[in-house]
């Protein structure tokens, strides 16, 4: 039986550290990386992954999971390789499935194909479906995990996050500023400050969530529709949720007129109760909470796992300080909006230089003229 190797060390000794991952090894998980990205709002709650069948040197299948309930990236990769399959490697961004649910466990897949070789980015957290790399094993195949696994970690963090049992949604906070670090200028008139590209990756972002939620500020201020218009349009179309603690969201406004074709859920405080029946006659569902952290939970119980947070200086900056976002997306704009404009974090506790808390970097992207850069802020 050959064993499971890994490229993090698991021991003090010298002599048992693995090596690390061969340069074509990196190569072919990156590849299987950039792949799990095409099932992006296709697959939750199931993860995104790619796959990809290497022999000789040569790719000869590449897959990923394309719609939740239909084959996962193993299975379609495989597909593609056909009898080139047997003696082949696998690189695979998560480690194989090792169960039956909607389809066959990929690890028993990866056995009938006679693979000879798994590679895999980061193990299943979910212990149904863990357990594959040990039954390839079993079945004499090299398996090997931890190849670029904080970036598999990173793609899927909503997946994980919610594996390990959190009773609330994966938090993503996007903010789209001016090189001054402001939302709004001093008119506080609103308009667009980064350009189609940027908004581009928002509706992507979008698209990728379970809900996405804005403060009244930015509700009343901007009348956004809170849709997925320039992206692929989601298998499931995304809650719409408002913190609105005094009912004061317009009955005329975007939100509330299409409330019942498209669900818009508001969070009150339950003391207008008048405005409250009058969202509630327009198809607007009213829940009264004491907290934005209870507002999380009861999405969690609704089985919202990834929820998106679209700005607002004080909804943005409470949920901060109050420890409840994951990650923090920044499209920042090349311009600068100077005096009495507003900043993104105006309402955030000031902080020491040299002892606030330093964000990792997930990612920084060029987007036209913007950069967008997305934070770690919960510490994974």
């Amino acid at each position: 039986m050959k064993g499971i190797a890994t490229d993090r060390s698991v021991s003090p000794s010298a002599s048992e550290v693995p090596p690390p991952p061969s340069a074509d090894d990196v190569r072919f998980m990156r590849r299987a990386l950039e792949l799990a990205e095409r099932g992006a709002g296709r697959v939750s709650p199931n993860p995104k992954v790619g796959a990809v069948i290497v022999r000789d040197g040569v790719v000869v299948g590449e897959g990923w999971h394309a719609e939740y309930g239909q084959a996962h990236a193993e299975v379609a990769a495989l597909q593609v390789a056909g009898p080139h399959a047997r003696g082949a490697t696998a690189y695979v961004s998560l480690e194989p499935c090792n169960h039956t649910g909607k389809t066959g466990p990929c690890a028993e897949a990866l056995i009938a194909a006679g693979v000879s070789r798994v590679v895999f980015a980061a193990p299943d957290p979910n212990p149904k479906a863990a357990g594959g790399a040990a039954r390839l094993a079993a079945a004499g195949i090299d398996v090997a995990g931890g190849v670029l696994e904080r970036e598999a970690l990173d793609q899927n963090a909503p997946f994980f996050f919610a594996a390990r049992g959190a009773d609330r949604p994966f938090v993503t906070l996007k903010l789209a500023i001016s090189i001054d670090g402001a939302i709004v200028d001093a008119s506080r008139q609103t308009g667009w400050l980064t350009g189609q590209e940027a908004r581009a990756a928002v509706h992507m972002l979008r698209a990728e969530s379970d809900a996405i939620a804005v403060g009244i500020g930015t509700a009343i201020a901007d009348d956004p529709a809170l849709t997925v218009r320039l992206a692929a349009p989601p298998r499931t179309s995304p809650l719409r949720v408002v913190f609105d603690r005094k009912a004061r969201i317009p009955l005329t406004g975007q939100l509330v007129r299409t409330a019942r074709e498209l669900p818009l859920l508001d969070f009150t405080d339950g003391s207008r109760p008048d405005a409250e029946a009058a969202l509630r006659a327009a198809g607007v569902e009213i829940v009264a909470v004491g907290s934005a952290a209870e507002a999380l939970r009861q999405l969690g119980t609704r089985g919202i796992r990834q929820l998106l947070v679209e700005g607002g200086a004080a909804l943005g900056s409470s949920l901060l300080e109050a420890g409840l976002v994951d990650r923090l997306v920044i499209f920042q704009a090349p311009v600068i909006l100077g005096a009495g404009a507003l900043s993104a974090f105006a309402a955030f506790p000031t902080q020491r230089a040299g002892l606030a808390p330093r964000f990792r970097v997930v990612e920084r992207t060029a987007l036209g003229a913007d950069l967008m850069t997305v934070y770690a802020v919960s510490g994974d």
